[in-house]
């Protein structure tokens, strides 16, 4: 698991490799770091469109590789300026499987009827 460490009251940032399963949420260790964990984001892109019934358009989606939360956010506030829309995600979500209960990582935005936490991706 990768976590990147933040210097409180610091904008340097330090990386550093954890073994196992070790971490869940943020630590806060004796030398004053703060350890948040990286994720994978997808960015939609909007733009200002009149023509269509919602009043905007998709203009792109932007997958990143694990970040930061605060480098997502600040991606995302850079996009913003230049006039923008801009919706954050995080690309992997846990679902459960309908058949089995297994509890499993999918695309945010996979359709529901192709997922496997529908009863119809498993019916003819």
């Amino acid at each position: 698991m990768i976590l990147e460490l933040h210097k409180n009251n610091s904008s340097k940032s330090l990386l550093a490799k954890i073994a196992g399963p070790c971490y869940n949420g943020t630590i806060e260790t004796d030398k004053g770091y703060e350890m948040s964990e990286m994720k994978e984001y997808t960015l939609e892109i909007y733009k200002v469109d009149r023509r269509t019934k919602e009043g905007r358009r998709l203009y792109a989606k932007q997958d990143f590789e694990p970040s930061t939360d605060a480098y997502i956010k600040a991606v995302a506030e850079s996009k913003r300026k230049l006039g923008f829309i801009v919706e954050v995600f995080s690309t992997y979500v846990t679902t459960r499987n309908a058949m089995s209960g297994k509890e499993f990582q999918e695309r945010y935005d996979t359709p529901y009827h192709c997922s496997p936490r529908s009863e119809s991706y498993w019916s003819n």
